[in-house]
């Protein structure tokens, strides 16, 4: 196989077969192979396998995050290069790989191709790639989204992979961190557009963004334990602007503030186990690189 397109999913079974017949009419899977993992789904997505029977299904009957998932699958990947896709994201270019396989052929530093998001849900794809600039954009950048990004194979191997002490969340800065860390670049290219289909206001009115705050404060600050070497300062700065930022405004984000922060205490312990600070040079030169663009 010479590329690995891998997704997982929980309980958006509409969204993932959205995603799915749109990859079904561009790429061949007599060459290519599709990995869907169904991470503890209770809304039916299982009934998919019988439509899609030409893709490699994984069924977990209980839930264990994002993160992890990603971990448990891409094991199974074979490709030489993986490409990562939210269920409800899908690619805007029909010949994507073929870009993804040019650029890591012309580029023997890169680690990892950061894919242009576009968030939202348009009447076709025409009306989502009207949202990016005609020019080409592409630079070195510090980090990815997960909906959208292929990562060698060889790169991959080369570092812990996506991390089991996060759920979901901030896995991909994990990622990108080890990367940069082994001496591989992260590209950022609007060559690859994809499209996210969020409907911001949607999430907005279902609490969404209550959750994520919670799941981001403590991530970043277990980030920080893992690869700082000093992370002290960082969390107190961490907490410091979100408390005045965010749970003084809010009851509601108060009370995330508050179990995030608990939540840290107790999983400290557990996630000193993975601990493996990287060098000042390596985090000054994250920061210093720019964030991927989404529109």
């Amino acid at each position: 196989m010479k590329i690995s397109i891998l997704i997982i999913s929980k309980n958006r079974k509409e969204e993932l077969a959205f995603t799915l017949n749109r990859l079904k009419n561009i790429v061949d899977v007599s060459v290519h192979e599709v990995l869907v993992l169904l991470d503890g789904c209770n809304d039916g997505s299982e009934e998919l396998i019988k439509q899609f029977d030409w893709i490699n299904w994984t069924v977990l009957n209980e839930s264990i995050g994002a993160s992890r998932a990603r971990n448990f699958l891409y094991k199974k990947a074979r490709g030489s290069i993986f490409i990562g896709f939210d269920d409800d994201a899908h690619p805007l270019q029909v010949d994507f790989i073929e870009i993804v396989e040019s650029i890591f052929k012309a580029n023997k530093d890169l680690g990892i191709i950061a894919f242009q998001e576009i968030r939202g849900v348009f009447k076709n794809d025409e009306e989502a790639l009207s949202q990016k600039p005609n020019q080409k954009v592409e630079f070195l950048c510090n980090d990815f989204i997960g909906c959208g990004f292929a990562i060698t194979k060889n790169t991959y191997l080369s570092i812990n992979g996506f991390p089991l002490w996060i759920d979901i969340y901030g896995e991909e800065s994990c990622v990108a961190i080890e990367v940069l860390a082994n001496k591989k670049e992260i590209l950022y290219t609007n060559r690859v557009s994809v499209n996210h289909r969020v409907n911001k206001q949607a999430r907005l009115d279902s609490g969404l963004n209550y959750f994520r705050f919670e799941k981001q404060l403590k991530n970043t600050a277990l980030y920080f334990i893992v690869y700082y070497k000093n992370p002290i300062f960082k969390i107190i700065k961490l907490l410091w602007h979100n408390f005045n930022k965010y749970a003084i405004k809010d009851i509601i984000f108060f009370k995330c503030f508050f179990k995030a922060v608990g939540i840290i205490i107790i999983q400290i312990p557990d996630v000193l186990k993975y601990r493996k600070p990287v060098s000042k040079l390596i985090i000054k030169k994250k920061t210093a690189l720019a964030p991927p663009i989404f529109y």
